[in-house]
Parts: C-alpha cells; structure tokens; sequence
C-alpha cells in the first residue's frame, strides 16, 4: 500500500503542453466567433453612428401600431365606430390602434377571431380582463354598454381587422 503523505506522480511535460495547446485553441475560436457577431452587428450601423444604440419608444398616448381602414364600413360597423369612439378609444386608441401606456390595440394578431372569438368582447366589457398579453394593467368592467352596442363595436374592429389583414 501507498503512503498517502506522498506526493502524487507528477504528469509527463507532454500532457501539459497538450492541455495548454488545446486551451489557446479553444479561446481563439471563442475570440473568432465574438469577433465575427460583433462585425456582423457593426455592419447593420449607419454611417457615421458611434455610441450605444437605443429605441425610442413612442410618446405616451401615441398609436402603437398603423391602421389601414376599410373603405367602408357597414351600418352596424358605423353604430360600432360611434360607440367605440366614446367609450373604449381613451384606451385603445382612435381606430383601435392602441394607445402607449394606456391599453392595447384591438387591430393585432393576439385578438384575431381564432384567439379571442367575438363572445370575448362581450365578456371583457361585462366583467373585465386581468393582464395577460400586455403590460396596461386589468380592463376594468365597463358600464353603461348594452349587449347589442358590444355587438356593434366588436363588428366594428373586425372590420378594421380584416382590412388589416387579421381575420
């Protein structure tokens, strides 16, 4: 048996020229890699622009997206549009464009029919929306609205919807 006071064998010098060989490749690749991303990005830049990159975001209250309208809506459409216009554009914005900061935009993907069915406007006036696709907050129930006036507005942003291209 061993002593286990004694030193352990020492590795040939070979072993560690190997290791150390196989650590300079390693970090040249990592090196070459970071340096190809970095060109990669840098040749997206305009000329001339030094200095971090930032986004703006828009105002508060500005349209979060462009809408495209029909070139007419139907009748129950226009009922829609009134009502929309005095009670849900505050938040979600003239033609339903949404509005930063305030609500969302009725005229999006998330609230194309095959996600959020018309019977979902009904419910959202009726009882309110906890958040859960965006970042404003809940929807509070919204009073005062009668069943056939939900009707109208939902027939109202689907219209706009498909002129949009969401259907």
């Amino acid at each position: 048996m061993t002593d286990p006071r004694q030193a352990a064998p020492r590795r040939p010098k070979e072993w560690k020229d190997k290791t150390m060989n196989k650590m300079i490749v390693a970090a040249l690749a990592v090196a070459v890699i970071g340096g190809a991303g970095y060109f990669a990005m840098v040749q997206n830049e305009p000329p001339g622009a030094t200095g971090p990159r930032t986004v703006e975001s828009p105002p508060e209250g500005a349209s979060m997206v462009k809408v495209a309208l029909p070139e007419e809506l139907s009748g129950q459409a226009q009922m829609g549009k009134r009502a929309f216009d005095v009670v849900c554009a505050a938040c979600h914005g003239e033609n339903a464009a949404g509005r930063n900061g305030m609500g969302p935009p009725l005229v999006h993907k998330i609230y194309e029919p095959s996600h959020h069915a018309d019977a979902a406007f009904l419910l959202a006036v009726r009882n309110g929306v906890r958040a859960h696709h965006w970042r404003f907050g809940s929807m509070p129930p919204q009073d005062g609205l009668t069943g056939a006036e939900v009707k109208s507005i939902t027939r109202y942003v689907r219209e706009l919807q498909r002129a949009n291209r969401i259907e």
